[in-house]
């Protein structure tokens, strides 16, 4: 999944950035509002997380022009103040939740994953196709019973052929949620990582779950 974190702190956003990289999301950062407008009108974010106090244009009036031009993407503010006015603001401009700073990382994370949930057709911390099963919060993988352990990259690209299950996605639309800017790699990624997992999840197994639509890209799914 792919996010857009927008903080004016350097500090801040260089570590939480970071973090979310570590835990697998594909993850760009900027330090200021106008930034974040063009970041989130130009690529295809999974949510993105604005602090509401940044330079150029704050996080208020990029989420403001953004719901104004019709984007819904799920948007977390960030703030330092703790007013009951400032969240309400927040919340009637068009945000999906709200953090106030300083705020510890696995808050933010744990905010994260239920906003990528409630915008998903999965409501629950697992993800489920046949006998192979992903804890979401935990980052356990299972097939059949027996733990499957993936990288961090691996993890994020089967969330998200999971979180769509059944459907055709295509390369670009996979590279495009998985990986950020910052990627550096070959064109052939995807296809790379791809193989990666069929090694883990579907090599050992007689049911194959992740399928080639030749021509169009992958799909995960029991049967073809």
């Amino acid at each position: 999944m792919r996010i857009l974190v927008a903080e004016d702190e350097r500090d801040l956003l260089e570590i939480t950035v970071k973090r979310l990289k570590s835990d697998g999301f594909g993850v760009d950062g900027c330090e200021n509002g106008e930034d974040a407008l063009y970041y989130i009108e130009n690529t295809k974010y999974d949510m993105a997380v604005l602090d509401i106090m940044m330079p150029k244009i704050d996080g208020l009036t990029v989420l403001k022009t953004l719901r104004a031009r019709g984007n819904a993407i799920p948007v977390l503010l960030l703030t330092a103040k703790d007013s009951i006015s400032d969240r309400v603001e927040g919340l009637n401009s068009g945000a999906d939740d709200y953090l106030i700073k300083p705020f510890a990382y696995d808050e933010l994370i744990a905010r994260i994953r239920a906003l990528l949930r409630r915008n998903s057709t999965e409501k629950t911390d697992v993800l489920k196709v046949a006998d192979l099963i992903i804890e979401l919060s935990t980052k356990k993988v299972s097939r059949g019973g027996k733990e499957i352990v993936l990288s961090a990259k691996e993890f994020s690209l089967l969330e998200y052929l999971m979180r769509n299950k059944g459907a055709v996605l295509s390369r670009g639309q996979l590279e495009n949620h998985v990986w950020d800017y910052g990627f550096e790699g070959g064109s052939n990624i995807v296809d790379v990582y791809i193989r990666y997992l069929r090694k883990k999840i579907d090599e050992p197994f007689e049911v194959k779950l992740i399928h080639t639509i030749r021509g169009m890209g992958y799909t995960i799914r029991e049967v073809l």
